[in-house]
């Protein structure tokens, strides 16, 4: 028979089974003070310590269900406060990847998920010097995956949100995971790339952009009608009509070359008021209108002069024919679809600030007061439709008329 069946040996059990004379079976070796400190083992070889004890006082649940959803006031005070007693609840921080991945998908709701100092402070809550790759296998093969993968995530849910790390990110990422690691390679790409992006957008925006939808629709539209540097905005109220029935405001924004358009457009050619179509702002969407007109026969530009400038087709000086006939270009505003003749977007998107927008539109367009205008408009953006009715688009045209 074996002896006690607890060894007091300083010895791995691995060491102890290969040292013996005779094999020894695993139910008589209980415990090995290298490994467990003189617990007792409750599973086999490939226990991890972490679980090796169910009586061990220090371990501690890994993130409470509703951790996050339990806060009354969310912001991000409170978000770092719970940052913090998760960083004080012990020195290995165990279940620190599902706390990380809880608190990010949580970091909307806290208004923190476009700051920085959120980011890092997450960053920091993995342990240092554990993760970190000591030859080029471990390198390569990503040392520590889960953790190594928590990481990237976190990196890539800053990208996704704009926000560019800074140069003590990387001292975070290089003590945690190595100037090796996984997660500073995509430091290193982000850095490269994002300060590239950042300012190449040529209508930059107030970041965060403004809460007034006022001041959101002077934007949008600002933005799209700077393709005519002549454009200008106005703002309306609808309270200044008579018998209007939204009080509402209305930005216009024309060009005096659509006011050419609309003055040489025929009487007997009605035109057309389209909407709602959308435009984005950041992460805020504004809806617009149009005053558009049929588009201008093709037949009309037949005769235009090519371009001096083309050498696509190179020609003799002394055969080169005088064109019959010179027109201009059309403008920018003249398309295939059809002519642009103004762009509005209203307080409400109804349909009585739209027909306020064509009375104070004619007060600078005379003209527009013997133009038949008809108004097609489509159902407005986020209308709740159910799964088994089909969309449909609701049409009706109204003839605008002095009387």
């Amino acid at each position: 028979m074996l002896g006690p069946k607890v060894f007091n040996h300083s010895i791995c059990l691995s060491c102890l089974i290969s040292r013996a004379p005779v094999p020894l079976p695993f139910r008589y070796v209980k415990s090995c003070l290298r490994i467990t400190g003189g617990t007792e083992l409750s599973r086999a070889f490939t226990v991890s310590k972490i679980y090796a004890s169910k009586n061990n006082v220090d371990q501690k649940d890994i993130v409470p269900k509703e951790y996050f959803d339990k806060v009354g006031n969310k912001n991000k005070q409170n978000y770092l406060d719970m940052v913090r007693i998760f960083e004080g609840r012990g020195a290995h921080r165990r279940g620190h990847v599902e706390f990380i991945y809880s608190a990010l998908r949580h970091m909307e709701e806290f208004g923190v998920h476009k700051d920085l100092e959120a980011y890092k402070r997450l960053i920091d809550v993995f342990p240092k010097g554990k993760f970190i790759p000591t030859n080029i296998f471990q390198a390569e093969f990503m040392h520590y995956p889960k953790q190594q993968q928590c990481a990237i995530d976190l990196l890539e849910q800053m990208e996704e949100n704009g926000v560019i790390p800074d140069a003590e990110t990387e001292d975070i990422l290089l003590n945690i995971f190595g100037k090796s690691g996984h997660p500073l390679r995509k430091y290193w790409r982000m850095m490269y790339w994002m300060p590239k992006f950042k300012n190449l957008n040529p209508w930059p925006l107030p970041n965060p952009v403004p809460n007034d939808s006022l001041e959101l629709a002077k934007l949008a539209l600002q933005q799209m009608s700077s393709v005519d540097l002549q454009s200008s905005v106005t703002e309306y109220k609808t309270s200044d009509v008579k018998d209007s029935v939204d009080d509402t405001w209305v930005v216009s924004v024309q060009s005096p070359t659509q006011m050419e358009l609309l003055e040489a457009h025929p009487e007997e050619t009605p035109i057309f008021v389209e909407g709602a179509f959308r435009v984005w702002l950041r992460n805020t969407s504004v809806n617009y209108f149009i005053l558009r007109a049929d588009p201008t026969p093709l037949s009309n530009y037949d005769n235009i002069a090519s371009d001096p400038d083309d050498v696509g087709e190179l020609k003799t000086p002394f055969e080169e024919p005088v064109n019959s006939a010179v027109r201009l270009a059309p403008s920018v505003h003249e398309q295939e679809e059809g002519t642009v003749l103004a762009m509005c977007a209203t307080g409400t998107s109804s349909r009585d600030s739209l027909l306020s927008w064509i009375r104070l539109l004619q007060e600078a367009n005379p003209r527009l007061s013997v133009i038949p205008v008809l108004f097609s408009l489509r159902s407005p953006f986020g209308q709740v439709i159910p799964i088994h009715h089909p969309e449909e688009n609701q049409q009706s045209s109204a003839k605008v008329s002095d009387k």
